[in-house]
């Protein structure tokens, strides 16, 4: 049962309370996240400029046994973190607070999210809108640690020591390392929200398992672009650790859709028979 119905000044009062709660959890955590940022930025948010870097040892391991992998045991590696604006570390410092604190109160955001939205919903509907939001929270921190742990580094790494001549000296600002490290962890993050997004669209009519099925062909050759343009590196190995991540997701979006009202009859009729 649904509960009593507000009307649309408690239903505008709820919300202010959802957004003040929201806000205050996103201030207290930029707080906290300022004042433990130094030691994130070199422990964390620069760990991937460095050899030692874990992805790097363990891409080292495997080239060992795969000769046609590209070299990561090279313990030279470096990437050079320059600043050439005054204010720039001072805003770096406050920018990144704040998007760490967008990631560690997900969650909890995810959470108000649903404690206003569940007075509208039936029993049946409240069980399988808490276990979508799980899961969208559950695949969205799985995304931001494949950006972190896979799509960025690699990138960084091919970028890093690509060289169009001898002439110019490999230097990296402050502000183009941090735009491209904040943009692939949380594209990287809502892109494993597919199967939650698909869900979402079939569940208001449009789109269905048919789609999937139709443009199954187009989606391979998008991904395997897709995974390409995310890494430049080249090699096929590298490019399927990111390839098969996407088409997993793909899948598992089609699996969350409804089917199609033909498939549904057709499937009705082989039980019939």
């Amino acid at each position: 049962m649904q509960q009593e119905e507000m009307s649309f000044w408690d239903h505008l009062e709820e919300l202010r309370w959802t957004l003040f709660r929201s806000i205050l959890a996103l201030f207290v955590f930029t707080i906290a996240g300022f004042a433990v940022m130094p030691y994130l930025f070199d422990n964390v948010i620069m760990a991937p400029c460095y050899a030692d870097f874990i992805t790097f040892r363990w891409m080292c391991k495997v080239g060992n046994m795969l000769p046609f992998l590209p070299d990561f045991c090279n313990e030279d590696y470096h990437v050079n973190i320059v600043n050439i604006k005054l204010a720039t570390q001072f805003f770096t410092h406050m920018t990144t607070s704040f998007w760490l604190a967008v990631l560690l109160t997900f969650p909890y955001l995810m959470f108000e999210i649903w404690k206003f939205i569940s007075p509208a919903l039936y029993e049946n509907e409240k069980k399988s809108v808490s276990v979508v939001f799980l899961f969208g929270t559950g695949m969205f921190f799985l995304g931001c640690a494949v950006g972190y742990f896979m799509v960025f580094p690699m990138t960084l790494r091919f970028l890093a020591t690509y060289s169009l001549s001898s002439a110019i000296t490999e230097q990296v600002s402050l502000e183009s390392y941090m735009d491209n490290f904040l943009m692939l962890i949380f594209i990287m993050g809502i892109v494993f929200e597919m199967p939650l997004v698909s869900w979402l669209l079939s569940t208001v009519g449009l789109i269905n398992r048919s789609l999937f099925h139709k443009y199954r062909r187009h989606a391979i050759v998008f991904l395997l672009v897709a995974a390409a343009f995310i890494t430049p590196s080249g090699d096929p190995f590298t490019l399927s650790i990111v390839f098969f991540p996407l088409y997993g997701l793909f899948e598992l979006s089609a699996f969350f859709v409804k089917k199609a009202p033909v498939e549904e009859e057709e499937e009705t009729g082989e039980e019939i028979l």
